[in-house]
């Protein structure tokens, strides 16, 4: 059974499950003995649809024609799921489209964060309908102002029949976010704990988050009921890591929580 380390961040904890206490919000999340991490590096948990977290009222834009569209390669028919073509296809006729030319990746750079790509639900009208419209909603997160942006892409015509933009919508975390969070962890004086850790476990110093495997989840805040420096969580994409390391026992990281708007770090307290 894997161990969960837990000397350097706090007291050593046996046993191959954790059950997670958000001071803010309670959350219970189980970490698996020897599986649940990604075992290519990334996080488990980027791969939930954002369509369901997404699905409040958004605002709608006039569509948007995308010019040179990419090749359509297979397609799939109905509400078959979308096929690998599909998805390249419509993530760049998405991200080519109004509204993103300024938006802001989780790292800072141009272009905004791509979260999911889904098959659309159809139209009421559409439902007993075996050749409707088949579309895909593309999620987006602007990392310049904290807004969710979904865009839903016609794939037959290849242009975009509507987008919504929502803020203080939090859906699952992408792989290229938790990487992110980490990197900033490890960076920060509060990922001392951390590094020590890891350090015990393989010998080595932590220097990438390419060393570890990890799950993250959303961190969301009650005023008053943590630092002060993380009251905007849930405004801000904040994340709350659960790093193993590979081959090796999971790193109970679970007081620090990384503000991904922010580019900031700070310690819960203690219950």
């Amino acid at each position: 059974m894997r161990k969960i380390v837990h000397r350097h961040l706090g007291k050593v904890v046996a046993g191959a499950a954790i059950a997670v206490a958000g001071t803010a919000v309670m959350v219970g999340i189980t970490l698996p003995g020897t599986a649940g991490a990604d075992e290519s590096g990334g996080s488990g948990s980027g791969g939930g649809s954002a369509q369901q977290a997404a699905s409040g009222q958004g605002t709608t834009a006039a569509p948007g024609v995308v010019e040179q569209a990419p090749a359509e390669g297979e397609k799939g028919k109905g509400r078959d799921p979308l096929t690998d073509d599909e998805i390249t296809r419509v993530e760049k006729i998405a991200a080519g489209g109004q509204g993103l030319a300024s938006s802001e990746n989780v790292k800072g750079s141009r272009g905004p964060q791509r979260l999911t790509v889904d098959l659309a639900d159809p139209d009421a009208g559409e439902l007993d309908d075996p050749n409707a419209p088949r579309r895909a909603d593309v999620t987006f997160y602007d990392y310049r102002n904290d807004t969710l942006v979904t865009k839903t892409v016609d794939l037959d015509t290849g242009k975009v029949v509507k987008t919504g933009t929502q803020h203080g919508v939090q859906p699952p975390l992408s792989r290229a976010e938790n990487a992110e969070a980490a990197r900033i962890l490890i960076a920060d004086p509060l990922g001392a704990g951390l590094k020590a850790d890891y350090k015990d476990a393989t010998g080595q110093e932590l220097t990438s988050p390419d060393q570890l495997l990890f799950n993250g989840a959303v961190y969301r805040a009650t005023p008053g009921a943590q630092p002060a420096v993380l009251d905007k969580c849930g405004e801000h994409r904040c994340v709350r890591l659960f790093p193993k390391v590979k081959n090796g026992p999971w790193i109970d990281a679970r007081s620090l929580i990384i503000d991904l708007s922010a580019r900031k770090v700070a310690k819960l307290g203690r219950d």
